[in-house]
């Protein structure tokens, strides 16, 4: 038998690789795929949630103020997670590992001076939770397959939906249906709906979670599917999981509304015949991710949709939409006047702080040690805002989940004067509890809308622990900034009570 002719060698040179997978994270750090924005523009039509289509249409314009001043559309800049499918006739022009490549190309894009992206990777999980500074290591998986280029996926995740993230080994004979219906129910807003909902079935644990998280880079296509109607039995079980999480009335930000998901994907992969492994991955509002090839002709390049795709959408931010508050002036008998589901418009001065000052505050408070900045009548928001660059303030500066800080919530309120906390997603019962105890409330602030909070604060200064970076307890000045009271004083939750006005039987 004639030997087969060798195909000809592709040359990825090594600054090529580098340079597309730096300019990848940046330009998913500031554009949304053009589907997601489409059947998030046809939710927001479709919603009948005073609060839910707010949330919405903050999303939408916070997406189309990054894209237009290519900036961060959230403060959490996630995780770089890297999926390359290795032609057999590629070879590199390097004498350095795959990883190594990789994540110097994160060092470059979350270092960019012009765009510099918020480092969330630690580098020791169990002790020091030191941040290593430039977000590397990144998550690399490979495969090796036919051909004569490189495709990639580029994507990075934030902690919200990250945390989020479930899975279960079935019984062969139970339903995944039930069991992903059951656990959307218990997720919660934390992961900054509305987005859309990866499913993993087969293989093993991490086969399963894997095949979760590769679903999410699919097109989204829900609304064509829809359209035409199921070819197959799973077309047929993502439509049915659509309605059924949407039917739980969870709507945007989990305020209660009409839509929670845009989307399901599902993949599936053979598994032992006693098993049923099923994996569930949350993908945000945020939904980054940008895939291209590399062909040995030179390095990637991307172009971003026309502004004009994007909805004109304009908020209402007045008197008669929205109760003003001079934060400066605030007092005890004013936030119990707040109700819940209630729009504020903040103006003057606010703490920030998230886990890391917050576990200081507290380990003084339990020494009888003073605090570095008194809390009595202030405000404090739980954010890691991005480094400004030119003019700006403050980088994009959206909310981290409050549930994270929740035990937390009763030790500075019995021991301070502060009178409310701003964070995303729902409180736990704990919190909530002390909240009302205290005649305190929580707040909540759009997530995925981080330029649009950022436009509100005029000037930022950091007041304690400054070397905990972002995490560093700073002052904003804002001038009304958009918030909704998530649990007012007498200790309802919009949380609680909005998806249950909009669950569908």
């Amino acid at each position: 038998m004639a030997a087969t002719a060798p195909h000809p060698t592709v040359w990825i040179a090594e600054d090529d690789f580098i340079a597309s997978i730096s300019a990848a994270l940046q330009f998913v750090s500031h554009v949304h795929p053009a589907d997601y924005v489409r059947h998030l523009a046809q939710a927001y039509e479709r919603e009948e949630s005073p609060a839910a289509k707010d949330a919405i249409a903050q999303i939408l314009v916070n997406s189309r103020m990054a894209l237009i001043g290519r900036r961060p559309m959230c403060q959490d800049t996630g995780v770089a997670a890297v999926f390359l499918k290795v032609g057999m006739n590629v070879r590199f022009a390097t004498r350095r590992a795959l990883d190594d490549l990789v994540n110097e190309g994160v060092r470059r894009a979350y270092l960019d001076e012009g765009n510099p992206l918020r480092a969330t990777m630690i580098a020791d999980p169990l002790f020091e939770r030191r941040n290593t500074g430039d977000n590397a290591p990144a998550m690399v998986h490979v495969d090796l397959v036919p051909g004569d280029a490189v495709e990639v996926i580029v994507a990075a995740k934030g902690g919200g939906s990250e945390n989020k993230a479930r899975f279960v080994q079935l019984n062969p004979s139970a339903s995944v249906e039930d069991w992903v219906v059951e656990t959307m129910a218990t997720l919660g807003a934390g992961w900054c709906p509305p987005g859309l909902i990866g499913i993993g079935v087969g293989g093993s644990a991490d086969k399963a979670m894997l095949l979760a998280k590769e679903s999410l880079f699919e097109p989204i296509d829900m609304l064509d599917l829809l359209r035409r109607g199921p070819a197959s039995k799973l077309e047929d079980m993502r439509i049915s999981l659509y309605q059924r999480i949407n039917a739980l009335g969870l709507g945007a930000q989990g305020l209660g509304g009409l839509t929670t998901v845009l989307d399901v994907k599902i993949r599936t992969f053979p598994t032992h015949a006693a098993s049923k492994p099923v994996a569930l991955m949350p993908q945000c509002a945020a939904n980054r991710h940008v895939s291209f090839t590399l062909d040995g002709s030179g390095p990637a390049t991307f172009e971003a949709p026309e502004a004009a795709d994007w909805p004109e959408i304009v908020l209402a931010r007045t008197a008669d939409a929205a109760r003003r508050v001079n934060l400066d002036r605030l007092t005890r008998d004013e936030v119990r006047s707040w109700t819940v589901g209630e729009r504020l418009l903040l103006s003057g001065k606010l703490l920030t702080g998230r886990d890391a000052a917050h576990k200081r505050m507290a380990d003084l408070l339990a020494r009888g040690e003073p605090l570095p900045v008194p809390l009595d009548g202030r405000v404090i928001y739980y954010v890691g805002p991005v480094k400004a660059v030119g003019g700006e303030a403050v980088g994009p500066a959206g909310p981290t989940t409050a549930t994270r800080m929740d035990g937390f919530v009763d030790a500075l309120l019995a021991n301070t004067g502060l009178l409310a906390m701003i964070g995303k997603a729902e409180r736990g019962p704990e919190a909530i509890e002390a909240i009302a105890r205290h005649g305190s409330a929580s707040l909540i602030a759009v997530g995925g809308a981080a330029i649009l909070v950022a436009q509100a604060i005029r000037a930022s200064r950091v007041l304690a622990f400054e070397d905990l970076g972002m995490e560093a307890i700073h002052e904003f000045e804002v001038v009304d900034m958009p918030v909704t009271v998530a649990v007012d004083s007498a200790g309802a939750s919009i949380h609680l009570i909005g998806p249950d006005l909009w669950r569908r039987a």
